[in-house]
């Protein structure tokens, strides 16, 4: 086994969406990461095998957890090649595991990312070959393990992913509509609004229910990678069984239950209410998440509520004109029928934000899925 440079150093990155560096850090920080310091798109920290292995299991708002194998001056194809060569890959994989690359690649002599991933494959596969004869198999969907290359000014780092893939995907939201929100938006929302479970919570065009399934998680104190099968940290050479089950075992022992009627939902779409049925019965407890079918105008309103929601928009849905309409309305619902509530609402469109007709206390960029969103807070008195 060689000596890589997590190993080394004990230093790792955390991959973060732009407008939520802030939280990601103060996430790690409560995870017990040490080191913190901002980087782009994301922040570098310390930790050892436990806490790693906490912060992968637990984190609500990270997208990637990266072990940093090597970083290295990276001018040419043939010297990514070469220096990548440099690396066992038997310490990682056997012929009978499958194996990913995410690549991205900036500034640099080397100019396409999906090229610099072909050729760290081609490194990989053609070491095995050149030792067995075989070569193990590339799985994009569920690979064993998912390695990262990221070049940026001609420098390169070859990381072990460490959840195995994106940490957005729950495994929950097993059922979905059109233009869904990513798990890991909708866990910065909420930490965003500051919801603790003290007062109701209610989602008015909830969907298939993610944030209404974030909010169970997060009171509930259920690991966001409860449902995750794979992990990359499995294929450290490192790994350490004994400490992984000590960690999954505290970590889903804290689960708790919640009051009835603390989290709820509504949509006009019956297709929304059956995707959301589906999704909250994959997770503990899911019985305590109460959706149902209404359009916000027949709602009775709202009293000592905490109102998050992500209203359809026109970029995806197709008809900016309606939607600024049903903002309209919307706004006068959350004057009228609303008092003493927060309202908490993210745009993925910034131009709809003076839509709703209400001045927001705060504005928060957040970018997500290749949207520049923005949430924003009213306080209705």
């Amino acid at each position: 086994m060689n000596d890589y440079l997590y190993q080394r150093t004990n230093h790792y990155f955390g991959q973060l969406a732009s407008g939520t560096e802030k939280c990601g850090m103060e996430e790690l920080k409560a995870l017990g990461a040490t080191h913190i310091k901002p980087g782009y798109l994301g922040a570098f920290f310390c930790a050892n095998p436990r806490t790693i292995y906490d912060i992968v299991y637990r984190t609500r708002i990270f997208s990637r957890i990266l072990a940093p194998l090597m970083v290295f001056d990276c001018h040419s194809e043939k010297y990514l090649y070469k220096t990548a060569q440099n690396i066992d890959w038997t310490d990682f994989l056997t012929l009978t595991k499958t194996f990913a690359i995410t690549s991205n690649v900036a500034d640099s002599n080397i100019t396409h990312s999906q090229y610099a991933g072909q050729i760290l494959k081609d490194a990989i596969v053609d070491q095995f070959r050149d030792k067995t004869g075989e070569r193990p198999n590339v799985d994009k969907y569920n690979p064993d393990l998912q390695l990262n290359l990221y070049i940026h000014e001609n420098k390169a780092r070859i990381s072990v992913d460490l959840g195995g893939g994106s940490l957005h995907k729950r495994g929950y939201r097993t059922e979905s509509v059109e233009a869904p929100m990513q798990e890991t938006l909708a866990a910065i929302i909420l930490q965003l609004s500051g919801w603790n479970g003290e007062r109701p919570l209610h989602d008015p065009f909830c969907g298939s229910g993610t944030l209404l399934c974030e909010a169970l998680m997060k009171q509930c104190h259920i690991p966001a990678a409860y449902l995750r099968h794979k992990f990359g940290f499995l294929r450290l050479p490192d790994f350490d069984a004994a400490v992984w089950n000590q960690v999954k075992t505290k970590a889903n022992g804290e689960i708790r239950e919640i009051p009835d009627e603390l989290i709820k939902g509504s949509d006009i779409s019956p297709e929304a209410l059956k995707a959301v049925r589906t999704n909250r019965a994959n997770l503990p407890d899911a019985g305590n998440i109460k959706v149902r079918r209404a359009d916000f105008r027949s709602l009775e309103g709202f009293e000592n509520t905490t109102l998050i929601t992500n209203p359809p928009y026109g970029i995806r849905l197709g008809d900016k004109e309606g939607t600024a309409i049903l903002l309209k309305e919307f706004g006068d619902f959350l004057k009228q029928k609303c008092t003493g509530c927060s309202a908490f609402i993210y745009y993925g469109d910034t131009t709809l934000v003076k839509k709703l007709g209400l001045k927001p206390e705060w504005k928060h960029p957040l970018r997500s899925g290749g949207l520049d969103g923005v949430l924003c807070k009213y306080e209705l008195y």
